[in-house]
């Protein structure tokens, strides 16, 4: 049977074409606005350091704590309204598109390794400000997340990270396929490349209909220069060390959720994660790939909730 949420989007897909014949950036544009809107989330956007910043926020504020939530290389804030939909009910919940990413300005020459785009978002967040809050990151921004713990120490609640990416003792078959000189799959360049990006990031696809793909694909094929950059910037080897040394001062409470079938980065890492963050404990979901909070939202709620309990008995 079809997941409810599914029928809603065929059907707002079909009243949409039905209404004024749209066009596949239009469809795009309503179902995507639906996501939003059904996650209690909002579009927003400010100016940090000349550039344009994008993000959801909460469109009603609620009498809980803040979640900042920060996407994945090559993805955008949209990556969270699944799970947000899960959380917003009794937290106030932030998704920024970072620069490079989604709606925000990609300038190609500002530096994307790991600490400067965490100092970076520490100016996004100012302007928001925030006051305290708990972050989550998935991949790159689960690297991010763990730096802005480290270096943000009175800012942070706590931060969950999904498949993070900034420890690579052990490589996956994404870094193999690159090594080998072959395609990046993460970095889409012609017609075909997008659908098989999300088959080898994800197992538990959500349904996405074929229009809302297409207008995907085109605006991943659009982003592969500065894909390209960013790309280089976070795998750059030199850096490793540092940010393996630098996650030792997180002083907040750590959630690492990573899917045991990952292609991405590869979830024998998170052992490395737990020893040198000292407040941090596991989980490892079995069918799951690089998404966590995509393929499986009310499991990564459900996580974060006993997480976030736990961590009040214990400090």
């Amino acid at each position: 049977m079809m997941p409810r949420s599914a029928l809603s989007l065929i059907t707002i897909l079909i009243t949409s074409l039905l209404i004024s014949a749209c066009s596949r950036q239009a469809l795009y544009d309503n179902a995507i606005a639906w996501e939003r809107s059904g996650a209690g989330l909002e579009p927003a956007v400010m100016t940090v350091d000349d550039m344009t910043i994008a993000y959801l926020k909460s469109k009603e504020t609620v009498d809980g704590d803040t979640i900042v939530m920060i996407h994945g290389f090559g993805a955008n804030k949209d990556n969270w309204t699944r799970l947000a939909s899960e959380l917003s009910d009794d937290f106030n919940v932030y998704a920024i598109d970072l620069p490079g990413h989604g709606e925000s300005s990609k300038p190609l020459d500002i530096g994307y390794h790991f600490d400067e785009q965490t100092r970076r978002l520490s100016r996004i967040l100012a302007e928001l400000d925030l006051g305290r809050f708990h972050m989550m990151g998935n991949s790159m921004g689960g690297a991010i997340t763990a730096l802005y713990a480290a270096y943000y120490p009175e800012q942070i609640r706590s931060a969950v990270l999904f498949d993070p990416a900034g420890i690579w003792a052990y490589e996956s078959d994404l870094a193999e396929q690159v090594v080998a000189g072959g395609k990046n799959p993460l970095i889409p360049t012609e017609e075909g490349d997008f659908e098989r990006l999300v088959d080898f990031a994800l197992v538990e696809k959500p349904f996405v209909p074929w229009p809302i793909y297409s207008v995907m694909e085109e605006k991943a094929i659009a982003n592969r220069d500065v894909n390209t950059v960013i790309f280089n910037d976070i795998r750059d080897s030199t850096m490793a060390s540092q940010f393996s040394e630098d996650i030792t001062a997180i002083k907040a409470p750590v959630l690492i959720i990573w899917g045991q079938e990952d292609r991405i980065t590869d979830p024998r890492n998170a052992d490395i994660f737990v020893q040198q963050i000292p407040d941090a404990r596991k989980v490892l979901l079995d069918g799951i790939g690089h998404a966590p909070m995509i393929e499986a939202p009310e499991k990564s709620a459900a996580l974060f909730r006993e997480f976030l309990a736990e961590s009040v008995k214990t400090r």
